[in-house]
């Protein structure tokens, strides 16, 4: 689409700020035309605003063009769409994602041992439930291996070498299964 129309502010209607990325018009784009598609109980007037303010804005080219004519009032109010005032979420990132994993896996085997060691059987639904908070924990961590493996760059040999990766993740994770279960199976009477 290479007409637009610059009286309307495209921004405005997406909720993004000018200099948003296109990640960050992608997202916004889906998640208001989840809210505003027609079957869904929203309005085709604008369900047609939002695809043509998703047109313009995700060509750079077009987008280029639109943002050299357009004037530099805010015209939210004339398409009924308030500018959203917060940025939509970011990337957390490899230390995100690695923190997320230890914390999850450190309080389910805080919990974990802390039943066993104490005795407190009668709580097994919280056995249960730290059970679940390490299995969460497990697959976090996998993603937190999965994402530190695309931050490494190009160049480096262990990128290449995402079986062997996966692998002595799960031999890991068997390993310290196994080791978790030894651990429990203790007789810890005095």
């Amino acid at each position: 689409m290479s007409q637009f129309d610059s009286n309307k502010d495209y921004y405005a209607v997406l909720g993004v700020d000018k200099d948003a990325s296109r990640v960050e018009i992608d997202r916004s784009y889906k998640r208001m035309a989840a809210k505003h598609h027609p079957d869904l109980g929203g309005s085709e007037e604008n369900m047609k605003l939002l695809n043509e303010a998703y047109e313009v804005l995700k060509n750079a080219r077009v987008r280029r063009d639109y943002d050299a004519v357009r004037r530099p009032a805010a015209r939210a109010t004339a398409t009924g769409y308030v500018r959203v005032s917060t940025p939509t979420a970011r990337d957390v990132g490899v230390f995100g994602h690695c923190l997320s994993a230890g914390l999850c896996l450190l309080a389910g085997l805080f919990l974990l041992l802390l039943l066993r060691l104490h005795w407190i059987w009668f709580l097994w639904p919280l056995a249960i439930l730290a059970v679940f908070v390490v299995a969460f924990g497990v697959l976090l961590a996998r993603s937190a291996m999965v994402k530190v493996n695309q931050s490494l760059p190009a160049t480096n040999r262990f990128k290449r070498h995402t079986r062997i990766q996966e692998v002595a993740f799960w031999l890991v994770i068997i390993t310290s299964c196994f080791g978790l279960y030894f651990l429990m199976s203790l007789d810890v009477t005095r």
